[in-house]
Formats: C-alpha cells, sequence, structure tokens
C-alpha cells in the first residue's frame, strides 16, 4: 500500500465538498481511501511557501493504481468542475509505503 500525506489551501469548501463527493467512490473502487482529514487552523512551521488550511492521507493499493487514479478520466471530469475552483495550491508533503 502507498499513502501520501497531503496539504491543502482550499479556499471553496462547498467546491471542494462536492469534489470529494465525486471522486471518492472512484477511489474505493480501486481499493484506496482516506485515512485522516484535518481543517487546520494555524500551521506552526512548514517547509513550503504554501497555505495550508487541510491535511489529509489517501492511500492505494500500489504505486500503479495510484498513476491509474490521477489519470482516470472520470476522475478528472470531478477535478477539473470542483478541485480547481475550490483548491489555491496543493503540498504533497509525504509520499510513502504502508
Amino acid at each position: 500500500m502507498i499513502e501520501m500525506l497531503v496539504g491543502l489551501n482550499v479556499i471553496n469548501d462547498s467546491d471542494y465538498t462536492k469534489y470529494r463527493e465525486g471522486m471518492t467512490p472512484i477511489l474505493k473502487s480501486i481499493g484506496g481511501g482516506f485515512g485522516y482529514d484535518f481543517k487546520i487552523a494555524e500551521v506552526l512551521k512548514s517547509e513550503s511557501e504554501n497555505i495550508i488550511n487541510r491535511v489529509f492521507t489517501i492511500y492505494f493499493p500500489s504505486e500503479e493504481e495510484l498513476n491509474s487514479f490521477f489519470s482516470n478520466s472520470e476522475y478528472l471530469k470531478f477535478k477539473e468542475q470542483f478541485f480547481t475552483s475550490s483548491v489555491a495550491s496543493t503540498t504533497i508533503i509525504s509520499t510513502y509505503n504502508k
């Protein structure tokens, strides 16, 4: 299993919620999911210049499934429709085998 620790700067909670609702069934269909999900009020230290107000873990059965998920045409539709307008920046904090 491969897991990513991700930080986002969510600027539109409503659209981001729609994005999550749309993409989660696709993620689950390949055996992936979310482990943790936090809304962050204050960041004390960061190695990125990006603002981070949301942190979560997302996991996939394998690196191949991770790559397949992010290139899935149905996923890309949800990303275009809701993610682009709701997230100002993405920071991949870490990717690791679990």
